[in-house]
């Protein structure tokens, strides 16, 4: 194996161990939720062990995140494809799904748990945002408006009215975002055929 490839290893540990304590999972939660033993997981986190595929892919699942963030593979040169998943501190993933300069911009948001009684802080910014809810119930604060949007349906608004978006104690959501500078919008279309 190449010097290269024993570093990229010897970071998954701390990597995975920086993962459960961010959510504040202990490891006999994460034992029964992949069925990797409490002393595997313990000794990965620690660098003790090398991680296989077979360990590599449950926890990639259960963390939401993909292999290549959890080995820190190396980037492609070509960002079409390299699309990285971002960790922010509050447990939510965000997942760039264009990278282009300009134009309507999409993403896939990953939001842990919530609690409903999370007081949101709002923002605001010039441009257009378009969300539909993939999985699970979306908190929409929306000016004066409090929504919760079930899978399946959206919402569109111009960002510069104040807005937060926020899972519920009912569990995480997952959910579209397009993103656009002020007046650019997604056009949804009735059917194909209409021009």
């Amino acid at each position: 194996m190449s010097e290269h490839s024993d570093h990229t290893l010897d970071t998954v540990g701390p990597r995975l161990k920086h993962l459960r304590l961010r959510r504040d999972i202990t490891l006999t939660t994460l034992a029964e939720e992949t069925g990797i033993s409490i002393s595997t997981l313990s000794r990965l986190e620690a660098g003790l062990r090398r991680p296989t595929l077979e360990q590599l892919l449950p926890l990639a699942r259960y963390y939401g995140v993909t292999l290549d963030s959890l080995v820190d593979a190396p980037r492609t040169a070509n960002p079409r494809i390299d699309l990285r998943p971002m960790s922010c501190r509050d447990g939510s993933i965000i997942i760039p799904l264009t990278r282009r300069p300009g134009g309507v911009q999409a993403y896939k948001f990953v939001l842990p748990t919530g609690s409903d009684d999370t007081a949101p802080d709002l923002r605001s910014h010039e441009g257009f945002d378009w969300a539909y809810v993939l999985n699970g119930t979306l908190r929409l604060v929306l000016g004066d408006q409090d929504l919760l949007l079930q899978a399946g349906q959206a919402a569109e608004f111009d960002t510069r009215t104040p807005h937060w978006f926020g899972a519920t104690s009912a569990g995480p959501v997952e959910y579209l975002s397009l993103v656009g500078r002020q007046g650019q919008r997604a056009h949804v279309h009735a059917s194909v055929g209409d021009h």
